[in-house]
């Protein structure tokens, strides 16, 4: 089974079915995301009815239905119109035959009072219930941050951040290519700690398909993104590793600041995100970067020592669940544990690659302790020629287990994807 993320797995639908209206596919983007964010509050109330079934015991089309209509019904409150409309559609498109066993329950649906019903509910299963995550990743977050703390956290994931872009002086100066946006119908604003990330206040259609989109005159990324790369401060004419390179963001923005000077090493495992990759820089206007296709658990295949090595490495991505909301469902806490196994293998990986005198930055978009500040811990003690260093510019609160070098951004506070970005020197010998 592919696991695709919503957008992928709507686009390989669309394209399937020859569906070309971007209009009905914008629309279907959203319910998917809007009743996938909501999952397990939906089909605790689809339970409740079903029971002694459950919406597991189903086909996967009576699955995505059920959802559908309770979202439609009890989370957007529907009229009994509208859901009668609903389950007219749900029996065209699947058949009553495919829907006669929850025929009954479409109309229990309707009378349910949620309330009542989580009243019986524990306390941190029903803060999971109520703010759309998982049991687990509750007690996690009060054990993190304490239960005032965490319960701000967990309400605002709910809700997507504002969208941010870099703009792209490889192309042309600031000043004119914020007047290309302005022309195109965009309103910005500077997000005034970093040197080229705006926040999109308004655009009048999409920006994907926006001239100075395709012309390459700004990238959309997240500013806890952005702030990494300046973090890292990649110096012009030097050399430097881009570890997890793909899709290109990273490689596009250390280019930029190096002024198109030096080398850039891109290094990723996929081919398929490489040529992504490949497309982007391209249209960026990046002429310093090498791709490599590699896996960097393992050797890399050039032994080059670099200035600067930056690492991103897969995560579980807990900072980005408004983004991405069915990985909330696909997470357990084993999978923390998984892929700090695989972020190790590539952080003692790089370490061989950096220059003495040279620094290595890691950065993730997820907010566990086991991925970001125990990981630096064991690193530390593995490399003692390694210390923590300042990392500017300052944006993000303090990392937490004492290392207030580092710093950790928080969807609630900073309006933005939850992140953890360290800087590390390699003192010389």
């Amino acid at each position: 089974m592919q696991r695709l993320n919503e957008r992928l797995a709507l686009a390989k639908a669309a394209e399937q079915l020859g569906i070309e209206d971007s209009k009905a596919v914008g629309l279907a983007h959203k319910l998917v995301c809007e009743t996938v964010r909501r999952q397990n509050f939906i089909d605790f109330l689809a339970n409740s009815v079903l029971a002694p079934q459950s919406i597991s015991d189903f086909r996967l089309g009576v699955q995505a239905f059920l959802r559908l209509y309770v979202y439609e019904t009890k989370i957007l409150d529907a009229d009994l119109d509208k859901a009668k409309h609903t389950a007219k559609m749900g029996r065209s498109i699947l058949g009553w035959r495919e829907l006669e066993g929850i025929e009954e329950a479409l109309g229990e649906l309707l009378s349910l009072d949620s309330a009542s019903l989580l009243k019986e509910v524990p306390d941190e299963e029903k803060v999971g219930l109520l703010s759309y995550h998982p049991t687990w990743f509750v007690k996690y977050y009060f054990r993190l941050l304490g239960r005032r703390e965490a319960l701000k956290y967990l309400e605002k994931a709910t809700e997507i951040p504002p969208t941010y872009i870099r703009i792209n002086t490889l192309k042309a100066s600031e000043e004119n290519l914020l007047r290309k946006l302005e022309n195109e119908g965009v309103s910005v604003e500077k997000v005034h700690q970093l040197k080229h990330t705006y926040k999109i206040i308004e655009n009048r259609q999409p920006l994907l398909r926006l001239r100075s989109f395709r012309e390459g005159s700004f990238y959309i990324q997240d500013k806890a993104s952005c702030l990494a790369t300046e973090i890292a401060d990649p110096k012009a004419g030097t050399t430097v590793l881009d570890v997890c390179a793909a899709p290109g963001a990273k490689t596009a923005y250390l280019a930029q600041l190096m002024e198109n000077q030096g080398v850039i090493y891109s290094v990723d495992y996929s081919r398929r995100r490489m040529r992504v990759w490949k497309r982007e820089t391209k249209r960026m206007g990046v002429k310093i970067a090498v791709p490599v296709v590699a896996d960097v658990r393992k050797p890399l295949p050039t032994k080059v020592s670099a200035n600067l090595v930056v690492l991103d490495p897969p995560c579980t991505s807990t900072g980005v669940f408004s983004h991405m909301p069915s990985a909330k469902w696909r997470l357990t806490k084993r999978s923390i544990d998984g892929m700090a196994r695989v972020q190790w293998e590539m952080l003692n990986q790089c370490a061989e690659h950096v220059s003495e005198g040279g620094f290595l930055v890691y950065s993730t978009c997820s907010v566990t302790v086991e991925e970001n500040e125990m990981l630096i811990e064991r690193f530390l003690k593995w490399h003692p020629e390694y210390k923590l260093t300042e990392t500017s510019p300052k944006m993000g609160l303090p990392g937490l287990r004492g290392q207030t070098l580092c710093q950790r951004l928080y969807p609630h506070i900073h309006e933005c994807n939850g992140f953890f970005v360290a800087k590390l020197l390699r003192e010389e010998a």
